[in-house]
This record gives C-alpha cells, sequence and structure tokens, in this order.
C-alpha cells in the first residue's frame, strides 16, 4: 500500500525515502497525492466518513480531500472522492494529536482495495472501514477505548507506573488518549493484550523484521474496488445500517447494457419488466438482484447491478429477466432513489409481486402496475413530489440531485422525520412503503410480467 508522505509522523529514511511507521511502505519524499495526480478516465469512488458520536470530529487527511483538515458534524455523514488508484490516511484529531487513523488504497494489488485501522501513532475514538455492503471486509476495533479502559482497569500498579506519560488520564483517572505504541514498547505490548488482530499496532514487516503476524494480516485485501464507509465513534463504531438488508452502497457501476425490444404491437412473452420513462429526461435505469432472500427479508444489493438499460423520454421497453430474479430496479445508481420492488416467480403462486418503496428515499415518482389484465397498479405519478417537499426532508444526492432523504436511516444518518410526515401526506402507505410495516397493497401480476414507469 503505497502512502501519501507530509505526516508529521514520517521519518526521513536514507536515500530519499520515508517511513510511514509501518509495514513495507516506502513513500518517495514529496509523493503526496493531490487531485491534480489523478489521471482522467479514473472511476469516482467514494468514501463516506461518518461520525455516530455526538460532537463534531476533526480529521487529519492525507491523500484526499486536497489533503485539507475534516470536520464531520456530530451524527453526520461527509464523503469525498477516492478515485482509482489513489492512496491516502484519515486520521482522527483528539485535542491536536494524532489517534486512529484508516490506510487506504482504491484500486490496488489485484483491483482490489486495501484499507486497514491503525492506532501505531496513538488512539482517542473508535474507528472501522469496510466497503459498503460487505461486512465481511470490516477492518478495526469498534470498541477500542472501552477494551482500552477495561484493560487499564486490571492492571496492576507496576503496570500503570510503566504506562505513566503515554496512557493519558481525564480527572476521573479514566484513559481517554494513549501516545504512539511504535514509539514506546510497553504500551505497544499492553495495547496487544486487548487488540491484538483488530487493529494495526506496531510497525509490523520491514526490512529484517517480519513483524507482527496480527498486524500484518491486517493488510488483506478486500473484494474489488468499491466504494468505502468509515465510522468513527467514542461508543460502538460498528457502521448504522439500521436493517441488515439495507447495508448501503453507492457506486456506478460498469454493467451491460440491455438492447431494446423492437417496438410491437405484440405483448411481450416470459417474465420480466415492461420498463417506461415518463420523464422529461433520458435516464438510465439499473436492476439489482438481492444479495440474499429469507422468510420476510431480503439482502439489498447496492454493488453488482446484473443489467441496465437506458430509455429516452416516453420510451418503453421490455427487459426480459430469468424467472428466478427478485430485487429492484431504480434510476442510477446512487441513493436516495425511489425503489420498484419486485420478483417474478412467487414461492407460492409463482406469478410476479412488486411495490414502490420510498424507505431509502425517493427521487422522483413512479409506478407498478400488472399485466395480465387484473388492472391492478401501485405507486404514484406526482411530478412535483420532489419540489414541493420542505427542506428538512430533503437531501443533496452524491451527483448533485435533490431528493427526499431516507426515512428509514442508513449511512447517513438516523431516518428523516421530515421525509416521514411529508412523505405520509403527499404520498401514504397505501401507495408505497414509506416506513416499512404493512398497509401497502403487493402487486401480483400471474405472467410473471411487470410494468414499471418511472416520472
Amino acid at each position: 500500500m503505497n502512502m501519501p508522505c507530509g505526516r508529521r509522523r514520517c521519518r526521513r529514511r536514507p536515500g530519499g525515502t520515508v517511513r510511514c511507521g509501518r509495514r513495507d511502505i516506502r513513500c518517495q519524499v514529496r509523493c503526496r497525492r493531490t487531485r491534480r495526480d489523478i489521471n482522467v478516465g479514473q472511476s469516482s469512488l467514494c468514501i463516506h466518513v461518518h461520525n455516530k458520536s455526538q460532537h463534531d470530529q476533526e480529521f487529519e487527511v492525507h491523500g484526499y480531500h486536497d489533503n485539507k483538515n475534516l470536520i464531520v458534524k456530530a451524527g453526520q455523514t461527509t464523503t469525498i472522492d477516492a478515485p482509482d488508484k489513489t492512496s491516502g490516511a484519515i486520521i482522527a484529531l483528539h485535542d491536536g494529536h494524532e489517534g486512529e487513523q484508516a490506510e487506504i488504497t482504491k484500486d490496488g494489488w489485484g483491483g482490489n482495495d486495501t484499507f486497514d485501522i491503525s492506532v501505531i501513532a496513538g488512539a482517542g475514538g473508535n474507528m472501522t472501514i469496510q466497503q459498503i455492503g460487505d461486512a465481511s471486509t470490516r477492518k478495526g476495533d469498534p470498541t477500542f477505548m472501552q477494551n482500552l479502559r477495561e484493560a487499564w482497569e486490571k492492571a496492576d500498579a507496576k503496570k500503570r507506573e510503566e504506562l505513566k506519560g503515554v496512557v493519558h488520564l481525564d480527572k476521573s483517572g479514566v484513559p481517554v488518549r494513549i501516545d504512539a505504541p511504535k514509539s514506546n514498547e510497553a504500551l505497544e505490548a499492553f495495547v496487544r493484550t486487548f487488540a491484538e488482530n483488530k487493529v494495526y499496532i506496531g510497525i509490523g514487516a520491514w526490512g529484517n523484521s517480519k513483524g507482527d503476524a496480527g498486524d500484518n494480516a491486517q493488510s488483506s485485501a478486500a473484494h474489488g474496488d468499491k466504494d468505502l464507509i468509515l465510522t468513527y465513534s467514542d461508543g460502538d463504531a460498528t457502521p448504522d445500517d439500521h436493517a441488515p438488508q439495507l447495508a448501503h452502497r453507492i457506486q456506478g457501476t460498469a454493467v451491460a447494457n440491455v438492447k431494446a425490444v423492437a417496438a410491437s404491437t405484440e405483448a411481450p412473452s416470459g417474465p420480466g419488466i415492461v420498463l417506461s420513462n415518463k420523464g422529461q429526461k433520458e435516464d438510465k435505469y439499473f436492476f439489482y438482484p438481492n444479495y440474499w432472500n429469507g422468510n420476510g427479508t431480503a439482502g439489498a444489493n447496492f454493488d453488482k447491478p446484473s443489467t441496465s438499460v437506458s430509455l429516452k423520454p416516453g420510451e418503453t421497453h421490455f427487459v426480459s429477466l430469468p424467472p428466478s430474479f427478485k430485487g429492484r430496479v431504480q434510476r442510477g445508481t446512487f441513493q436516495p432513489a425511489t425503489w420498484a420492488e419486485f420478483q417474478l416467480s412467487a414461492d407460492n403462486d409463482h406469478g410476479a409481486h412488486g411495490d414502490i418503496s420510498l424507505e431509502q428515499g425517493c427521487d422522483g415518482a413512479a409506478t407498478i402496475a400488472s399485466t395480465d389484465g387484473s388492472k391492478v397498479e401501485g405507486g404514484f405519478t406526482e411530478r412535483d413530489i420532489v419540489e414541493k417537499a420542505p427542506a428538512a426532508a430533503k437531501q443533496k444526492r452524491q451527483d448533485g440531485v435533490e431528493c427526499i432523504a431516507s426515512t428509514m436511516g442508513n449511512w447517513m444518518g438516523g431516518p428523516n422525520q421530515a421525509a416521514i410526515e411529508y412523505l405520509n401526506k403527499a404520498v401514504g402507505q397505501k401507495k408505497a412503503y414509506i416506513t416499512g410495516g404493512t398497509g401497502t397493497p403487493d402487486i401480483a401480476s400471474k405472467n410473471q410480467r411487470l410494468a414499471v414507469t418511472f416520472y
């Protein structure tokens, strides 16, 4: 992982290199990357920095955000660009002191992201990082400081004396911050008693030193090249998904375009979606199969859309899908967005079933209807639904489009109460899911085909 130089903790090495305090990182002097270094054509991915604490949190940033410090408001999320082939670090500051940090390389060896959470320069809070929607890639100890305090309570007088001056206490004698374990063997050994294999603690593999196996394992590659979610907290830094089936993902992924079916007087045959664009501009629609399906639950896929299709205003095309498809179609790949959720062959009747959901936000009206002659329809057609929403209910998306925020919450924060109140009045649960639960009719079509229209 090539890391940017310029950190206060870097030490100049012979031959014009610096050592950034950890394994196999040899950064050329003045190699700090800025946005001017990013080649045209690189994918525009993001790091979402979420502050779960009840206070504003400052981060020192290297390699991203034009190398400027970042302040994330309490309970809020800030998104920064992280193009492919870039590296950097996001370091939590505690009263001006460097603490826990995420060290990141996007689209590195083998096309995979690599990242870890390191406390080698100090710590004063809890931090985790993972690829959005993939908890198996999570790095970091979400309760590092709580574990530190528990270990301190158990430490005898000799150990506390040994750590005097490197474990900083508040007026009540509770640890609030530690210095750099990489600079103090006693502190490194102490931290390993409760954080081994959870965070990067020591310098690791370097030169003739093999480093610590637990540290080296923190550099394991993630799964491909995706958006990342970094979570900071004074309490538990586990990412907030608010529901296991809604682990969030924002990424424009290159997928195969579905060729438009030529206009025909004959009805489409086979399972699929009759997709229509009644909006004012051309849009691209993405189909996301669920990651998994359970008893009344599903694993929402924010990562790998299976197909996409572009429609000009007024166009309608039939998108053929396998009968096993269970998931959604939405405009684009960003959230918040209006979801048309559906399955094409239910276990009980082998028919298609669907609904419109606004739980992850709303970027415009949509309807879903049967095509088997039963003439049932759900959703709504109000084109000005976003325009008329109060400011408190809105959220500007990554692509600059203003939308109605999520009613159930995600990595950007909890449920937006103003959005809930507005959508309940403007749309109502009888037309679309707003807060989950019941009351939204199931739209069924025996022929395994549904008609979805976006406005």
